[in-house]
């Protein structure tokens, strides 16, 4: 595992040095194999996809985990579209951020440069290899990737058709791992593996987090609710609350809570199209009565599944309380017709993405224009929210002058002037 992780350093560093349109031109090849490859990627991923419908049907495995396996022809185009968008891009490494002139014929950059080697860790979706494997070119980072055994046919013929695609720079870019044991090796590596991202469940994520020194980015739960305020229009509120939640209810972007005003007139319709829809809804003490829901006591639960919880609020303030105090910090939707309560939600709401009258299906770091994303983080330090190439990304200074030192200061004879030139 050391050897493989020095080797995805070493490529990745090289990958860096190289140009973007270097780095462009491998996404496309990726893109291209991918495209030209479905048949073979789909042969794969049906054999996992059949594993887990008999892991289902034993009780093994949850539908919700067997629903994020299947790799469908419009997921690989939108994988190959997301790879083409990270191509077409402007080359992230290398950009100016800052330039101060600190003095006589001294000048000082900072300019945004990759952070190293990453190590990824994913459950059930073999998507999200492609995706972290072309933010990772893209970004010029080293890349160990552990997918979930659910998926290792689809993860196995992925690893093999992108980086028989980098070849032409570095296939040892993205290194794959296979077993918990290899894992449990790699997170005692926090000399040559700079950042860890799981993404997948909380207890995969917690895991994560005891287990290691490395820093990790992540997400441990997908708590997201939808805050239907009393002058909200009934026909858009029962739209987003419904893509909210059926969509995808597996995603961590799903809704978990609908949070409902006391005095919205169509609260009784709403929570009736929810009931068409299949989802089984559980109700906190107001709402049960109301709505003849199963009684819910702890709303801090992330289904992942065709249910939600429901509670009636008195107003902005008290929704706005129960999501601080319920949520997970990772997106919150005011469905209203008042600005003025949706600008208060906007700004108060403490979390990574918070939105006014749109789906919390939104969070996505493709559907951000991000090209992709390799995870989605509630953390506050680095990157928030859906992260992309931006948040693959760390800072270097340079320094270019002609002899000067410290000793000159103490002197007198050369002094700062800290003038900013970009």
């Amino acid at each position: 595992m050391r050897a493989m992780a020095l080797a995805a350093r070493r490529a990745g560093r090289e990958l860096a040095s190289r140009s973007g349109a270097e780095r462009s031109a491998a996404l496309e090849r990726m893109a291209a194999a991918l495209d030209a490859r479905r048949a073979e990627i789909q042969k794969a991923n049906a054999e996992d996809v059949a594993a887990a419908a008999d892991l289902v049907a034993q009780g093994r495995m949850s539908e919700a985990l067997a629903a994020r396996l299947p790799l469908s022809d419009r997921k690989i185009e939108g994988l190959v579209e997301g790879l083409r968008t990270l191509a077409a891009a402007d080359d992230p490494i290398g950009r100016l951020l800052r330039k101060t002139r600190l003095g006589e014929g001294l000048e000082l950059e900072q300019r945004t440069v990759p952070i190293g080697v990453l190590l990824v860790i994913f459950e059930s979706r073999p998507d999200a290899l492609v995706q972290v494997a072309g933010l990772a070119v893209k970004s010029g980072n080293g890349l160990l990737l552990k997918g979930g055994k659910e998926a290792l046919h689809s993860n196995r013929v992925l690893h093999r058709v992108l980086a028989e695609a980098l070849s032409p720079l570095s296939p040892d870019v993205v290194g794959l791992v296979e077993t918990r044991s290899q894992i449990s090796e790699l997170l005692e590596l926090d000399d040559v593996i700079d950042l860890v991202i799981p993404r997948g469940g909380n207890a995969l994520v917690r895991h994560v987090q005891q287990s290691t020194r490395i820093p990790v980015l992540g997400h441990a739960d997908g708590v997201c609710h939808v805050y239907v305020d009393k002058a909200a229009d009934p026909a858009m509120a029962e739209a987003i609350v419904l893509d909210s939640k059926t969509d995808y209810p597996a995603a961590c972007n799903a809704m978990e809570t609908l949070l409902v005003h006391d005095a919205y007139p169509h609260a009784d319709a709403l929570v009736a199209a929810l009931k068409r829809a299949g989802v089984r809804l559980y109700g906190g003490p107001h709402a049960s009565r109301r709505f003849h829901l199963e009684h819910v006591e702890d709303f801090h639960h992330e289904y992942g599944d065709l249910a939600a919880s429901v509670a009636l609020v008195g107003g902005l303030t008290a929704a706005i309380d129960h999501i601080h105090r319920y949520g997970s910090g990772h997106t919150e939707s005011i469905v209203t017709s008042d600005p003025k309560a949706a600008e208060a939600f906007l700004a108060r709401v403490d979390s990574a993405s918070v939105f006014h009258n749109v789906s919390t299906r939104f969070a996505d770091g493709y559907r951000y224009g991000l090209g992709a994303e390799v995870g989605i983080s509630t953390a506050r330090i680095h990157a928030r929210g859906p992260v992309g190439v931006e948040g693959l990304l760390t800072t270097r200074w340079t320094a270019r002058g002609s002899g000067h030192t410290v000793g000159a200061v103490t002197r007198g004879d050369w002094q700062f002037t800290h003038e900013r030139l970009v």
